[in-house]
């Protein structure tokens, strides 16, 4: 039997699905998931069904049931945001609500797979939805002399489209459409007004004996500006290595381009004119601040962006990620700022289950409830949906350090910083890298790092606290002493009293060692 939905045809006999012309490569689960959604499209499928369907019956993590229906959702050009063809029914279970025609007749439905609009104009299908933004990756041009290297650049454009498509707040093109560009001399603005992108990114490969050099270039197609352009020069020991190397660090440094270039289109908007888009990407550029006023502002504009979508999944989980930092870094009373978060983490992943900020806000609020193996799940199926976001690798360092778990929090810092090094929230890694030394009594290169985080940031509040605690274990006591001044100054509520209350410490040991280390230092 063949499915004819949007500009899909899934052919439940021969276990296939095309999109357009392309297709789709499914795991057999997620294919397995699609077929019986669309075959039950008539009610709503309880978890218990798909238990029972696809899994035989044995027990399944909410975790693994989330990322086949991720899979499913992205494998036919849907998202758990706009939920078009399979939606979440709270509480409830999932159902397909596409418009659906079946034939018998292979055929019969191969002569019109596609929507008459999208024939009409075949670039439709790959347009972005006009409240989202989309970008386009360019194949990149091997530079070499040898052709031979055409794998290595064309590698690296499809990994980064790859990547690329787990920011689910960007709209990506595939590579089928992106790639009908390679060879050819191109200008910016046809390839944005064909694809129907904003943006485009760019680059070339140049290999030369064991070393290889990648440039990488993201342009703005309605200003023709450069946004971002960098440089990477690696030894070639290992291609794939190399080549998710590579890949990992552009897309953790076009990420916050891309967020500030859609906010610096949103201030030039009047705003009666916003909509929730637009306030959370003005949100996110205060929120990057790291500053309590920001993290105000930033909270009232995701409020905003709330009351015009109650279900924007990004909106409540960003929020709640700014309200748990709020409480750690003491701006905020926790017995009101926690229980809102919590709400609010918990809306996000009831809109949107899907969204990797909706788990990360989850995964804070749990962290200072004192629920440390629900944190860990909650960061580690952050990193799941979407690999590249440094600020959960660096906040899952920090659930680790608190769990004791010190050498595993120090390289997932490590890595947060490698993914993104001129990340604006790098003085928190290096906070968190300190804290983890701490805990694992080294104290002189906490207060190494402690100075690192403090230099990048002056009024980093946990950077002065890890500075006091590990001079004062390392018997600094006249630059333990100054450090505590400045702490005071930056949290003047802090005392060994709210440290006790409001920093989960998974084992007391370590509660007991940073208590005493402000003891010394001569914090009341």
């Amino acid at each position: 039997m063949q499915f004819v939905f949007s500009d899909c045809v899934l052919d439940s006999d021969r276990r296939e699905l095309y999109r357009g012309p392309e297709s789709i490569a499914v795991e057999p689960q997620v294919l397995d998931l699609l077929i019986y959604l669309v075959e039950n499209r008539d009610r709503v499928v309880s978890k218990d069904d798909l238990i029972a369907r696809i899994w035989g019956g044995r027990i399944v993590s909410d975790t693994t049931l989330t990322s086949r229906t991720y899979a499913a959702r992205k494998a036919i050009g849907d998202t758990g945001q706009d939920q078009r063809l399979i939606r979440t029914v709270a509480r409830k279970g999932l159902r397909f609500v596409g418009d659906v025609r079946a034939a018998a007749d292979s055929a019969m439905a191969a002569a019109a797979p596609l929507p008459a609009e999208a024939l009409e104009d075949p670039w439709r299908a790959t347009m972005a939805p006009p409240d989202r933004p989309a970008i386009a990756v360019l194949p990149f041009v091997n530079m070499s002399d040898e052709s031979d290297q055409e794998y290595f650049s064309d590698g690296i454009s499809e990994d980064i489209i790859t990547a690329l498509s787990k920011l689910r707040w960007f709209f990506v093109i595939a590579r089928n459409s992106s790639f009908t560009y390679k060879g050819r001399p191109v200008l910016i603005k046809k390839v944005g007004d064909e694809l129907g992108v904003r943006y485009v990114l760019e680059g070339s490969v140049r290999k030369a004996g064991d070393r290889v050099r990648i440039t990488a270039q993201l342009n703005d197609v309605d200003t023709g500006s450069h946004l971002w352009a960098e440089k990477y020069d690696r030894a070639l020991v290992d291609v794939f290595a190399v080549q998710d190397e590579i890949t990992e660090a552009i897309v953790a440094s076009i990420e916050p381009q891309l967020y500030a270039a859609e906010n610096f289109r949103g201030k030039h908007k009047p705003p009666g004119n916003m909509d929730a888009w637009d306030l959370v990407m003005r949100a996110l550029s205060h929120f990057w601040q790291v500053t309590r006023h920001d993290n105000l502002l930033a909270q009232g504009l995701l409020e905003q962006a709330i009351a015009l979508d109650p279900r924007y999944g990004q909106a409540l989980g960003l929020l709640a990620a700014s309200q748990t930092y709020c409480v750690y870094a003491g701006w905020a009373d926790a017995a009101i700022a926690i229980p809102s978060a919590e709400r609010a983490a918990s809306a996000a992943i009831e809109a949107d289950g899907e969204d990797p900020w909706a788990h990360y806000g989850l995964g804070c609020v749990h962290l200072l409830r004192q629920r440390f193996d629900d944190a860990l799940a909650a960061f580690e199926l952050t990193l799941q949906l979407n690999p590249n976001f440094s600020l959960a690798q660096g906040v899952y360092g920090f659930a680790l350090a608190m769990c004791g778990r010190w050498q595993e929090a120090d390289a997932a810092t490590c890595r947060a910083l490698r993914l993104s090094p001129r990340d604006p929230f790098a003085a928190i890694y290096y906070g968190v890298a300190a804290f983890a030394q701490f805990i694992g009594s080294g104290y002189g290169e906490a207060m190494r790092l402690a100075r690192t985080a403090i230099r990048l940031r002056s009024d980093h509040v946990p950077g002065h606290r890890i500075l006091t605690a590990a001079a004062a274990m390392a018997g600094e006591a006249d630059l333990a002493r100054d450090a505590l001044q400045q702490l005071k100054c930056l949290q003047p509520n802090v005392s060994r009293a709210w440290i006790a209350a409001n920093m989960p410490f998974k084992h007391d040991a370590d509660r007991e060692r940073y208590l005493e280390a402000f003891r010394r230092a001569g914090l009341a």
